[in-house]
């Protein structure tokens, strides 16, 4: 059975409201899914919800309602706000659902049963904020522990244990010996670090009901609950096991289940923030072992947002609200300036005026005046109608897929993006140079015209190919005013040549209107 190339975003906790951070994660997963499936390939992308826990539980008590209702209230806007990033997710994943649950008690009961799993009393701190223990390495050196962890109280109880420690070895081996694990570089290198500075504690994975109620009750004793992040990462493997994964049958646990599904697992990317890089680099990896399954392929690990150079922040006001900045340029301009802007790694910094400057520059100035001119001039000069193939800008626009393509392969899409950016920029050129209009007061210059004229068309063609997964509206836009049927989602259409000679163009529209700014 042929395995689909299965990607993965975090799953959002569901305490609070979408922001950039989100936003960007969720695109970078969906250009990931089109280009793979633009180039052929079958694909699965995942997306969803985390919602246990003790914030979770906290909150809605907190608004004196009922914690599920809480959930589903706030699953319908995180669900509304994929459908306005226009996501091609193939599945949402809400972690209060019976198909998650009961994989999840699945793999507790499995580690279990193979003694991974022990239970002693703790002595220490508990950040409820972050729902972890804390031990004096995570002391200042005035003896205080980080705001960050909000409220720090000791405790002392009985909690069952994951063991991570056994494993650290054999981790750090795995890491060193498949480098391409974790990405970037640089962030591999900081899990190896951390791996071979320190000695791994081992993990606390549930928490006792008489604190916390609202989780998924332990297999193999019920008066506990599930600590939420051995919960959140199984995931990645309890929908492809409720889909029917015939490698993760013995993990379905719940009626309904499919029996022979597709074969989505392991993993050929999960994209992550890099501030859960040791649960998904550390804790994942070692749960996997012990569920005697095959690791995912990668961790693509990218950064975090600032807005004009600060930290954002609700309280101060300094925050980019992507719904706002979509409702008023649209979803594509949002889409281009996350993806232009910030490579896959860094941090990155938004202005709204690089913001607009990117939307006039490279979108209205760019693209859209590429694609008007070239179906203006070719109504004008030859009523809309498409004269014969030439193939002047063939070989430089073919240069470009070809580079793309390698690029898209490699999830470099930053770099994608801007190697697209360089045929735009040479159709633009390349009507300043050969003057078309010029040609057109010489009828002696006609098939001259007739050849710039089906270059720049098609080379608007190949464009909406080469875009189709960044910028999926404004490629169907370009299409349909191509005339063309249908929605440039195959790569292999990049090609040159697919405008036929005698065929009918439709009207120019601007595709990135002009603002005021």
């Amino acid at each position: 059975m042929n395995k689909r190339w299965y990607v993965t975003t975090a799953i959002d906790y569901v305490n609070g409201q979408p922001h950039l951070g989100h936003a960007y994660e969720k695109i970078l997963a969906d250009v990931i899914a089109r280009a793979r499936r633009s180039l052929g390939q079958e694909v699965f992308f995942l997306t969803g919800l985390d919602e246990h826990g003790q914030k979770v539980e906290q909150t809605a008590a907190s608004q004196q309602k009922d914690t599920q209702a809480y959930c589903d209230e706030l699953a319908e806007n995180w669900k509304a706000f994929v459908r306005k990033l226009n996501l091609t997710n193939d599945d949402f994943v809400r972690t209060t659902e019976a198909r998650h649950k009961a994989c999840v008690q699945a793999c507790l009961a499995h580690v279990n049963a193979h003694g991974h799993v022990y239970r002693k009393t703790y002595r220490g701190f508990y950040s409820t904020k972050e729902e972890t223990f804390l031990t004096e390495k995570d002391r200042r050196p005035d003896g205080t522990f980080d705001p960050a962890y909000g409220e720090v109280i000791e405790l002392e109880e009985e909690n069952y244990f994951f063991r991570l420690q056994d494993q650290q070895q054999w981790l750090i081996d795995y890491i060193e010996a498949n480098p391409s694990f974790v990405q970037p570089d640089y962030r591999r290198n900081e899990v190896l670090g951390f791996l071979r500075n320190n000695t791994l504690e081992d993990l606390c994975i549930s928490r006792p009901r008489e604190r916390l109620s609202w989780g998924i009750p332990l297999p193999f004793d019920d008066q506990y609950v599930t600590y939420v992040w051995f919960d959140a990462l199984v995931n990645y493997i309890s929908i492809p096991a409720a889909h029917g994964d015939p490698a993760l049958r013995a993990l379905r646990g719940f009626e309904g289940a499919a029996n022979d599904g597709p074969a989505l697992w392991p993993a050929d990317v999960h994209i992550i923030g890099k501030d859960i890089l040791k649960f998904h680099a550390v804790y994942w990896p070692i749960m996997l072992k012990a569920l005697g399954l095959p690791l995912p392929r990668q961790l693509l690990v990218h950064g975090w947002w600032q807005k004009d150079g600060q930290k954002m922040s609700k309280t101060t006001g300094n925050v980019v609200d992507p719904v706002a900045v979509i409702d008023e340029w649209g979803v594509d301009a949002f889409r281009f300036y996350v993806l232009r802007e910030l490579d896959i790694g860094p941090d990155g910094n938004w202005t709204d005026a690089s913001f607009r400057d990117r939307y006039t520059s490279a979108l209205a100035n760019g693209l859209g005046n590429l694609l008007n001119r070239s179906l203006s001039m070719l109504r004008a000069y030859r009523q809309s109608i498409v004269p014969e193939p030439s193939g002047e800008l063939s070989a430089e626009a073919q240069q470009v897929a070809t580079e793309t393509r390698a690029l898209l392969e490699e999830n470099r899409l930053q770099a994608a993006l801007q190697k697209i950016w360089t045929l735009v920029d040479r159709g633009n050129v390349y009507v300043e140079q050969t003057k078309p209009f010029k040609l057109a007061k010489d009828p002696a210059q006609a098939k001259q015209l007739d050849a710039v004229l089906y270059n720049l068309a098609e080379t608007c063609r190949v464009l909406a190919v080469l875009l189709w997964p960044f910028l999926p509206e404004t490629s169907a836009k370009i299409y349909a005013q191509l005339n063309l049927p249908g929605v440039p989602d195959r790569f292999e259409a990049a090609a040159w040549g697919g405008l036929p000679k005698g065929h009918n163009v439709a009207q120019p529209v601007p595709l990135f209107p002009r603002k005021d700014t």
